[in-house]
């Protein structure tokens, strides 16, 4: 018996890295699996069918069941006929992993428009568009079973969205705003049943090849890969389970045997008056605003 027995997921750029990975785990576990990618490079340029079919032959050879879907899911139609496609193909939808994303790095002062536009379309507009008609399904299939129903959704952000990064502010843009997203909506549909969590994985793909310090990602000549992106999508699989559905609205950054819950803005010094302040009284009060807290932000 697989925990997901009866479950139907979809994974968004499930055709290589963390999202073939995060397919086959979820199979694993007896879940259908519609196995969602346009084969696109890491910059989001081209197409090709092969790593995703070969993901579902995968899957069906060790007794499993998973279908392919090339639907572009930065385009709105695109991402609800995804959706369809689940209920088409396995009579319903259970679970949603928003995992594909593009890089287009620039430091800011040489990024272009389209450079920018397709990062958030990508990752913004596609997060929210798959969440978006799943979580049209999951409302009504709730108010017709008296209230609640279940639903998973795990986004993929990145400590690059938690911390800021230079040379892809694009990036770093767009996954700060999926964490905010995954938290709308954790408020929105907990009420339905639906969950919504968020990964921040360090893993070994074909985008931290593209990275400055790649080299901290490279297999090991022996002993624990730490990074591989298997690691990850254990986590993600964990957080499709009912024995999750009480954690909402969480954040984690995970990889090899480490798993850390990340918890979003919080004040961390505060100052108070009477009435309003001056910008004479925040100067002379600039100190004890920030004690010991750091002024400026640590670069990593």
């Amino acid at each position: 018996m697989g925990l997901l027995d009866g479950k139907v997921a979809l994974v968004t750029g499930a055709g290589r890295g963390l999202g073939r990975e995060e397919a086959l785990a979820l199979a694993a576990e007896g879940a259908s699996v519609v196995v969602n990618d346009i084969g696109a490079s890491v910059s989001g340029e081209g197409s090709d069918a092969t790593p995703a079919g070969e993901v579902v032959a995968e899957i069906q050879a060790k007794g499993g069941k998973a279908c392919t879907n090339g639907e572009d899911i930065s385009s709105w139609k695109g991402a609800g006929r995804l959706v369809e496609a689940a209920h088409s193909a396995f009579g319903g939808l259970d679970i949603v992993v928003n995992n594909a994303g593009v890089l287009r790095d620039r430091m800011n002062f040489n990024m272009s428009e389209d450079e920018f536009d397709l990062v958030m379309k990508v990752h913004c507009k596609g997060h929210f568009a798959v969440s978006h008609h799943a979580c049209v399904g999951w409302r009504e299939k709730a108010k017709a079973n008296g209230g609640t129903t279940f639903g998973r959704i795990i986004n993929t952000a990145s400590e690059a969205g938690l911390m800021g990064t230079a040379g892809n502010s694009n990036y770093a843009m767009a996954k700060a705003a999926i964490c905010s997203l995954t938290i709308s909506l954790a408020r929105e549909m907990g009420r339905y049943g639906v969950t919504s969590n968020f990964i921040a994985p360090r893993a070994r793909t074909r985008m931290t090849d593209t990275m400055p310090n790649n080299e901290m990602f490279a297999k090991p000549e022996s002993g624990f890969d730490a990074f591989h992106p298997a690691w990850p999508a254990q986590l993600v699989t964990f957080l499709a389970t009912e024995e999750a559905g009480d954690i909402n609205g969480q954040g984690f950054v995970v990889w090899g045997g480490q798993v850390a819950l990340v918890k979003g803005w919080h004040f961390t010094g505060q100052i108070a008056k009477d009435d309003a302040f001056s910008v004479r009284d925040l100067i002379a009060r600039k100190d004890e605003l920030f004690g010991s807290n750091a002024k400026q932000p640590e670069f990593m």
